[in-house]
């Protein structure tokens, strides 16, 4: 093996190698059962970032474990359309161009172009995906807008219409004035900043006065351009000042139109004056006070979020109002909403009716796409009524058929669920699935698969003119169906039947009633078993926690903290990373600023760290549904521990090529194989790391199984396994090394399967080499991810094997203290006197006398009676045994002495300079509580290393 481990000369073509041979491929045997997990879809322009990287570790190393228990295994891989990104991405580049837009270019010529950018640039993050490892059958990769999912969409959609759970209505959602798009909650970005409350005077009709005897009442509001549409006030019906008023009318100011004075618990009393202006078509809040009182409904913004000539009115129920006329002032009409607030807040102040402005800060909505701040817009639109089919989703997480991990997250889909609104399924873009429904000249709506279809059943003659709805389906209408539309869905075919319901979908608690639900909801009621019971879509959601910054800051690229995953994987200098985070942003001062940052951070870039260390830090850190603080360091320790396996590969293969391990090539043994002390108690700790490794991947801890991993492979397999084989290579009989050799084979070989799931490449690498000596029923080829996973085999666990080596490793790790207190060189050969045996410290030295010879580097070891006296001597306990090292001629007594002196001096001066800042009472007075902890530790620990070294130096001073 070479010297170093190297793994940007393995990965990829590993990779290819996996991929080209199929062996991410179902194996179509299913009797060990068939697993199946969906990815989550990435966005067909995205690129792979933390979260991406984080999820489908998860996932990989699932699939793989799987895997390798002989599960009929699929990883089913596909990217979403995402309408609104992929949209705007063409656009752009065609503005870049110097093109024609879409709409000088027409619907199917942009769409054509759309399916242009894909073929070319819409594999990016697939390319990346293949950098983790990620083991999915990439020859069933799936596209939300392919032939078959584009079926399933409108399949579906016909059947929810004819089933009435799909209707067409007026009403009010999140409008994007630049993308002339509404779009979903999840796509709304909630930014704080400073705002205005501007207090209006409204003044009351017919001569009403208020308690206080004035002739208006006062409203505040944040947007005063919508009180054009304003069509009532509300006050609470418990306060006393407003009571008389209720039933009574206000006189709009600009518009002079009379609104009434409404009775509702939305207004609070003790907010401002506790009135309440109510418009419904421009706020959610306001809508549904409408809706209580069956309040008109006047939109006074066009698409672009300008003031209309004339308002558009409304009863509650969408339809269009023609009794009520609201006309809107001249000068008004045409500006947009900004500058119309401008001029509304003027004309009340020069009529007298701007009662006050009021500074405060204020959160305002904004389209994360377009970055330009969401109105709400009475608009036609396409929805769900998913009430009755949230009803069955409830249940299938109440009974147990769908588990949430962690549990509490079932919570979060409880509340959202119970309270369910109408879903927005329309959007208002060209890219995307086309709504598969058609109107006449009279307006007349008829839904079908085609056009075609819709002709045959309702009798429509080939020249009657009939339109398709120009509108398409949000994205996550076609994600809803991911589960099963990938699956051949609505044809029953084999992979349906075997791999649906999926086993575990894993997640984002941000998106669990965005998608979660609405796949639940949506496979619960196309989806059927053979006796028509629902079927869920997967039986375990495990959810996870977001990867912040080492600051438990969001990752965004404004902030200029994302870490690209795979700049950790290859390195990048410092340079490349300036400009990866500053290059496209427009203000200098921000540019310089993060600069900085990653300069103070990164001062020499980050250095190439390879897959598997970057997929083992991500599940050592994988608590479950816990956000993560993303840590440099550990990321240096997980290649470390790469280096490290690495390492002790090198030195089991140095030990074992070429020699008899004790089998031959026909698969029997060559000959006897006596086991040692340490043969025997690493096959018993490996047994029970098998089975604690497990457990933790069974029950989805990641991070515990991952620090299992570590602990055995490090600890006891590299530091202390490796060292105890060495007296038996080099001085034991021809049985004892080769039942040696073969332990150090076997363990290995399975270490490293059970690594695999987390670790794919290095373990690949290592075991291609390790196999072949000690397993005879391999072939050309054969992959370590095809081999069965190991198992506990509870007849190798060796209770009195352990504590024997436990008390042998802590005997050695006394004299090496020893040494280290007194400054003796490692390799320097001691005597050791012992004293207050027990009889199993008797038995225990007897049987590895030659052993602790050699690896505590003593050259004599001698047993004192209880009436012997020692010498002068360095000592350690263990158990009631005393190990002592003779000082005299071991140590240069003059020198030592000035060494201890020298430290015995810094800790003084350190438990003093601790001890008066813990006297201080302004410092104890103002210092937080862990502060003090943390310097009263400080001051015990300083006290106690005095003591020690006083002891030292009063017994070096006795030689």
């Amino acid at each position: 093996m070479e010297t170093k481990f190297n793994p940007s000369q393995i990965e990829q073509a590993m990779y290819q190698a996996w991929e080209s041979k199929g062996y991410f491929k179902p194996s179509g045997d299913n009797s060990n059962g068939a697993y199946c997990i969906m990815i989550p879809p990435p966005n067909v322009t995205g690129s792979l970032h933390m979260g991406h990287a984080f999820q489908q570790t998860i996932m990989d190393a699932l699939t793989r474990y799987q895997r390798m228990q002989g599960k009929n295994t699929l990883w089913q891989v596909g990217t979403d359309h995402a309408g609104i990104a992929t949209q705007m991405v063409v656009e752009r580049q065609l503005a870049a161009q110097g093109k024609p837009d879409r709409h000088a270019m027409g619907r199917d010529a942009f769409i054509e172009k759309v399916w242009e950018w894909k073929a070319e640039s819409g594999g990016t993050i697939t390319e990346q995906m293949r950098r983790l490892g990620n083991s999915v059958d990439w020859e069933k990769e799936r596209f939300t807008m392919d032939d078959g999912l584009s079926n399933a969409v409108q399949e579906v959609f016909v059947r929810l219409y004819q089933d009435d759970l799909i209707y067409r209505g007026k009403r009010l959602v999140n409008w994007d004035p630049k993308l002339h798009t509404a779009i979903s909650d999840l796509e709304v970005e909630s930014k704080e900043q400073q705002g205005h409350f501007w207090h209006l005077r409204y003044p009351l009709a017919d001569g009403a006065l208020t308690a206080d005897g004035k002739n208006y009442l006062v409203v505040a509001t944040t947007r005063p351009e919508t009180m054009l549409g304003d069509t009532a006030v509300a006050v609470n019906p418990d306060d006393e000042r407003y009571q008389s008023l209720i039933g009574k009318e206000i006189l709009l100011p600009l518009v002079n139109r009379l609104i009434p004075i409404i009775a509702d618990e939305h207004a609070d009393k003790e907010k401002g004056s506790g009135c309440v202006k109510i418009t419904p078509a421009h706020d959610f809040n306001d809508y549904e006070v409408g809706k209580r009182h069956q309040l008109a409904m006047i939109n006074v913004m066009t698409k672009d979020a300008t003031i209309r000539s004339e308002g558009e009115c409304f009863f509650t129920n969408g339809e269009e109002n023609p009794n009520l006329n609201a006309p809107i002032p001249t000068d008004l009409a045409g500006l947009d909403r900004y500058a119309a607030r401008k001029a509304i807040v003027a004309a009340f102040d020069v009529a007298g009716l701007l009662d006050k402005i009021e500074a405060l800060t204020n959160t305002l909505p904004y389209g994360d796409r377009s970055g330009v701040v969401i109105e709400p817009m009475l608009t036609d639109q396409w929805y769900v009524r998913v009430a009755p089919m949230a009803k069955t989703a409830i249940e299938a997480v109440e009974n147990g058929d769908i588990q949430f991990v962690p549990k509490q997250y079932e919570n979060m889909y409880f509340s959202w669920m119970r309270d369910i609104q109408d879903w927005c399924i329309s959007r208002q873009l060209w890219w995307g699935h086309r709504i598969p429904a058609w109107y006449d000249n009279d307006g007349k709506v008829y839904v079908g698969r085609d056009e075609a279809e819709v002709r045959a059943k309702h009798g429509l003659a080939a020249d009657f003119a009939l339109r398709q709805d120009n509108d398409v389906l949000d994205t996550w209408f076609s994600s809803a169906l991911w589960t099963f539309s990938t699956l051949g869905w609505p044809e029953n075919t084999e992979d349906l039947k075997t791999f649906h319901p999926t086993d575990v979908l894993v997640t984002g608690f941000d998106i669990i009633f965005f998608w979660v639900a609405r796949m639940i909801m949506m496979t619960m009621h196309f989806v059927k078993d053979e006796n028509g019971k629902p079927q869920v879509p997967f039986k375990t959601v495990y959810v996870t926690g977001l990867i912040r910054d080492e600051n438990g800051d969001k990752m965004s690229k404004s902030k200029g903290n994302v870490i690209d995953p795979l700049d950790m994987i290859d390195g990048i200098s410092l340079d490349d990373l300036l400009a990866k985070r500053t290059s496209n942003m427009m203000q200098p001062q921000l540019a310089e600023k993060i600069g900085n940052q990653t300069k103070k951070q990164f001062p020499e870039g980050i250095d190439a760290c390879g897959t598997d260390a970057l997929r083992f830090t991500l599940a050592a850190l994988a608590s479950t549904g816990r956000d993560i603080n993303w840590d440099m360091k550990r990321l240096d320790g997980y290649r470390n521990f790469c280096n490290k396996l690495w390492n002790a590969s090198r030195y089991v293969t140095m030990m074992t090529e070429g020699k008899d391990c004790g089998v031959a090539a026909t698969g029997e043994s060559t000959g006897e194989m006596k086991l040692s002390l340490a043969d025997h108690w690493i096959l018993s700790q490996y047994q029970q790391t098998v089975a604690q490794f497990r457990q933790y991947l069974d029950s989805y801890r990641f991070d515990m199984a991952a620090n299992t991993l570590y602990e055995f492979t490090w600890n006891q397999f590299c530091d202390w396994y490796l060292e105890l084989t060495k007296p038996v290579l080099f001085k034991g009989d021809e049985a004892q090394q080769r039942g040696t050799r073969h332990t150090l084979l076997t363990v290995l070989e399975s270490l490293l399967r059970l690594m695999h799931p987390i670790m794919p490449f290095i373990t690949e690498e290592i075991w291609q080499r390790v196999a072949p000596m000690i397993r005879t029923d391999l072939s050309a080829g054969d992959s370590i991810m095809l081999q069965a996973y190991p198992e506990s085999d509870t007849t190798l666990v060796n209770d009195n094997a352990a504590s024997d080596i436990e008390w042998v490793k802590n005997f050695i790790v006394a004299i090496r203290n020893i040494r280290g207190e007194m400054d003796i060189a490692p390799t320097k050969p001691l005597p050791l006197l012992l004293r207050n045996l027990s009889t199993e410290d008797s038995r225990r030295l007897e049987q590895n006398q030659a052993l602790l010879l050699n690896l505590a580097k003593l050259d004599s070891i001698t047993v004192l009676s209880t009436v012997d006296t020692a010498p002068a001597c360095a000592a350690q306990l263990l158990g009631s045994m005393d190990l002592l090292i003779p000082m005299a001629g071991l140590i240069d007594k003059e020198a030592e002495l000035t060494r201890i002196a020298k430290q015995l001096e810094k800790m003084q001066q350190e438990a003093a300079r601790v001890a008066g800042k813990l006297a201080n009472e302004g410092f104890v007075a103002k210092a937080p509580e862990a502060v003090l902890a943390k310097e009263r530790e400080k001051l015990a620990d300083a006290e106690a290393a005095i003591v020690k070294l006083l002891a030292q130096q009063a017994e070096i001073a006795a030689l």
